[in-house]
């Protein structure tokens, strides 16, 4: 009998080649591609030209490859005034149904008189007036100003009322982004100037998609926490 003649080094390397290339032609038909995070950007002010609205939309163009950024307005939302039969505006329920399916909220905001704008305030209260949109939710806080503080004393307080009882939103520790004037800090495209502002925002936003994935799994609490706001009452303490 004429002896079988073994694979030569070549032809297992060549064989080895083969059946790695039909692996990754079957991987991806099985593999789930990771889905696009998606944010609402709520634009803090009434405003008809704001630069923390030219801020926003910079974000949505600028991330717009790591995650999708819907910017809500509020200067149509009604001055909140407590009806008693606790029914909030129909564009209030549009509102807070975006949030509720959103991965996490931006919310941008003015400083005036050391504190967040009126609208916004109005907006927050119609938000936790027996509906719970931002409970648990994701948030990162961003503030632009014409001078040098970059609305650091409204993003204090801002992080205050997001903390409370009807709201408690999970805003992002330790961070902080201040566009200090503002005015001079865009190009005629809208695009930010300042090489580190960029990197910065860079930064945070990276550092934000994160704190969504964390967030998402410290849920234990989420029924509870929504059963003691839905309770919640200042008039009974």
């Amino acid at each position: 009998k004429k002896m079988e003649s073994k694979p030569s080094l070549l032809q297992k390397i060549i064989k080895f080649f083969i059946h790695l290339v039909s692996a990754q032609k079957s991987y991806p038909k099985s593999r789930k591609e990771p889905t696009m995070l998606k944010f609402i950007g709520l634009v803090g002010t009434n405003s008809k030209k704001s630069t923390n609205r030219q801020l926003l939309q910079y974000m949505q163009k600028h991330f717009a490859d790591k995650a999708e950024i819907e910017l809500i307005e509020i200067k149509d939302i009604p001055i909140f005034n407590k009806p008693s039969d606790m029914q909030v505006p129909e564009i209030v329920k549009e509102i807070a149904a975006k949030i509720e399916a959103a991965d996490g909220v931006i919310i941008g905001t003015p400083e005036y008189d050391h504190s967040i704008p009126a609208v916004l305030m109005s907006a927050l209260a119609w938000l936790s007036y027996g509906i719970y949109p931002l409970l648990g939710k994701p948030v990162m806080i961003t503030g632009a100003s014409y001078g040098t503080l970059g609305s650091s004393r409204a993003q204090l307080q801002l992080r205050q009322i997001l903390d409370s009882p009807e709201l408690k939103a999970s805003v992002m520790p330790g961070s902080e982004f201040l566009l200090s004037h503002s005015l001079q800090a865009f190009d005629k495209n809208g695009d930010l100037i300042d090489l580190e502002t960029i990197q910065k925002l860079d930064a945070l936003f990276d550092d934000f998609r994160l704190f969504v994935k964390i967030t998402e799994k410290l849920s234990s609490a989420q029924a509870l926490l929504h059963q003691e706001a839905e309770n919640f009452d200042w008039e009974k303490l």
